[in-house]
């Protein structure tokens, strides 16, 4: 019997039955499927972001890109919350981040501003776009890699969604009231290649992952209420709050990759210091087998 769709995942099938000719694909759990619709809701607001984009509803556009960051948070947390992730769920996040954050920022940033430049605007966006890719591309094969436990904390290089969100500080400043924003275009060309260069340069930039997993009971109630706050404040001065928290995060990227260092630093010094420790013990451990075998030498025989 011909399936009408493809299986969710290239998982072996079941025999049906005794006497049945047709395979029976085993059913997929609930909480594998959640991540997915949280991704699938995403990619529908990055795509909404290119649409208003077009339009030249650009304030739509910017909330539209920051609640696609906000569903990629989520479904990746939310996949190891309930142990849900999948190869289809791998790849459909980063086809998803790729559309969300490296087409969507630059369609939004050409049609905004650059788009007055023609080819070279085009060119500056594709760049952004394509080192979007890499960088995902380049994220993808280093999962499996063998990594310390303390580098779960950094990301290499600037995130594609930290990157699409910071991206666009010229149209917050525009938003902002800032006057003539749009005249800067030099400036606005410089400032899209470097954020390109960040998200694939070997820049260290803090993620967190490793942090905040337990949350003491009396710091629960202070949190949700700072989360409610911010909320408000993101809703009530859009423009202003992504602006001071574009300039935080670019301040930031000097230090966590300072404190990189630092930590890299200090780890090659204990490896050498409890390789050195592991050799004396070995020369001292050899040392007293030849005394004890001198020992055994000059006893008389009985």
């Amino acid at each position: 019997m011909t399936r009408l769709f493809l299986p969710f995942e290239s998982e072996p099938p079941r025999k049906a039955g005794r006497g049945f000719r047709f395979l029976r694909y085993p059913d997929v759990p609930l909480h594998v499927l959640l991540p997915n619709i949280f991704t699938l809701l995403g990619l529908c607001a990055g795509l909404t972001a290119i649409r208003m984009a077009i339009e030249g509803r650009y304030d739509i556009a910017i909330a539209a890109i920051v609640i696609a960051a906000f569903f990629d948070a989520i479904d990746g947390r939310l996949a190891r919350f309930l142990k849900g992730g999948s190869r289809f769920g791998a790849e459909l996040d980063s086809l998803a981040d790729f559309a969300n954050f490296g087409v969507a920022p630059a369609i939004i940033i050409f049609t905004w501003g650059l788009g007055e430049l023609k080819s070279i605007g085009w060119i500056v966006v594709m760049v952004f776009a394509l080192c979007a890719a890499l960088r995902l591309a380049r994220f993808n094969v280093t999962l499996d890699s063998n990594e310390p436990d303390w580098k779960g904390n950094y990301f290499i290089g600037v995130p594609v969604p930290a990157g699409a969100i910071i991206v666009l500080l010229p149209l917050y400043l525009d938003g902002f009231g800032i006057p003539n924003i749009k005249f800067f275009s030099p400036a606005i060309l410089a400032y899209t290649i470097v954020i390109a260069a960040l998200m694939i340069s070997r820049v260290p930039t803090f993620s967190g992952k490793l942090t905040g997993h337990k949350v003491g009971r009396d710091y629960v109630i202070p949190i949700l209420v700072l989360a409610g706050i911010f909320a408000a404040i993101l809703v009530t001065y859009p423009f202003t709050t992504l602006t001071c928290g574009t300039f935080i995060y670019l301040a930031f990227v000097p230090i966590s990759s300072l404190r990189y260092r630092n930590i890299e630093k200090q780890m090659v010094e204990d490896a050498k210091s409890e390789n050195s420790s592991s050799a004396t013990s070995r020369h001292d451990a050899k040392k007293t087998v030849t005394i004890l075998e001198q020992l055994t030498e000059k006893q008389p025989n009985e």
